[in-house]
């Protein structure tokens, strides 16, 4: 049988390994020098220049953003069911209520329609999530939250150079979080980035993951140690000189199965809209779960579901939606198939991910 190939890889060389070592050497090894620069030049290089907080994780980064932005209880903020649950979370976390809204089908993000039907006077915001790489309907949502007077706030977790109409994911809203997990397009090797639009709301954020400190023992807010070391941040560093080449990988990648799949439906890319790739996610109308078996039992091609149960129906969040009927969220959830097209992919890898695709979807090698 041929070698398995992984639905997602991390890549870390020596390059990684060397800025560790680095940081042993000096001695200084929480957060510190290297988390400084890491803040800036993820802000040049991502989100033009927005002050930028760098903190342990990307669910740390949702929930303090949040709470910096005022998110708490008695609040509302609308969110897609059709994420990783650490969205919804991050809400809960802040004692606000997450209200799910259902997403429209061609990018798997919220459908504006159905976020404006949502809103109620207890509403603070709206946190989209540019699910898979693709950024979110920020146009429609921008002018809805200006409209009604509410916040936005964008989970940009997945989508490490996404961009609209030429305005990069991350600019958009009150705050913005990117995950830098193993598995992202570009990782620290655990930890997120919150973007800011405002030095205040910085200002609040690096207080929070700090013990509510800016200066040792004068604590201003209740806060938490969210802290990212300099170990993390110089692997991410290192990781940010990379990124756009493996970006422009997973778009030829993406290209080439677009070209050459078929039986199933591929995934679209909106007017003005940069994709990255994050995942490469397919819609198999019939038995999901049978044809990612036969990938993997039959042909040795990963494949990951992403997500299988809605946020509305998993049991730590469902009480906030009784009963609740978001149908293109049940739809994706029994339909989506993510394939690889990690940077790690060689064209042999490609050419064998097209073949038992088309093989298990009955529509030929």
């Amino acid at each position: 049988m041929s070698d398995f190939i992984p639905p997602a890889k991390p890549i870390i060389g020596d390059e990684e390994r060397e800025a560790v070592d680095r940081v042993l050497r000096s001695g200084m090894v929480a957060q510190g020098p290297e988390v400084a620069a890491f803040e800036q030049e993820f802000s040049a290089h991502f989100v033009q220049g927005r002050p930028s907080v760098a903190v342990n994780s990307g669910t740390a980064g949702l929930h303090l953003g949040l709470l910096a932005a005022g998110v708490g209880p008695g609040d509302e903020v609308i969110v897609p069911s059709f994420t990783f649950a650490a969205t919804g979370n991050s809400v809960a976390l802040t004692g606000a209520t997450p209200v799910f809204a259902d997403i429209e089908p061609e990018t798997f993000t919220l459908d504006p329609v159905a976020v404006a039907a949502a809103i109620t006077p207890r509403t603070k915001g709206i946190l989209p999530v540019h699910l898979y790489g693709h950024p979110a309907r920020m146009r429609e949502l921008e002018a809805l939250a200006s409209e009604r007077g509410i916040a936005l706030y964008e989970d940009a977790a997945q989508a490490h150079g996404a961009s609209l109409d030429g305005r990069p994911v991350g600019t958009f809203g009150e705050f913005a979080m990117f995950s830098l997990y193993p598995t992202k397009n570009m990782t620290s090797g655990e930890g997120g980035m919150v973007s800011t639009a405002t030095d205040e709301l910085a200002r609040m954020v690096k207080l929070l993951r700090n013990q509510g400190m800016e200066r040792q023992y004068e604590n201003e807010v209740i806060g938490f140690n969210a802290r990212m070391t300099d170990i993390h941040a110089a692997i991410g560093r290192v990781q940010l000189n990379k990124v756009d080449a493996w970006t422009r990988t997973r778009q030829d990648n993406a290209a080439f199965l677009d070209a050459n799949l078929r039986g199933v439906v591929v995934p679209p890319v909106a007017d003005g809209a940069v994709h990255v790739y994050h995942q490469y996610t397919i819609r198999v109308a019939d038995d999901r779960d049978g044809f990612v078996r036969a990938l993997k039992d039959e042909h040795s091609v990963g494949a990951g579901v992403y997500y299988p149960i809605p946020n509305h129906r998993l049991p730590s969040l469902a009480h906030f939606a009784p009963g609740l009927d978001l149908p293109e969220t049940e739809r994706a959830a029994r339909e989506v198939v993510s394939l690889p097209v990690h940077p790690s992919l060689s064209p042999d890898d490609l050419e064998r991910i097209v073949a038992a695709v088309n093989t298990v979807a009955g529509a030929g090698a």
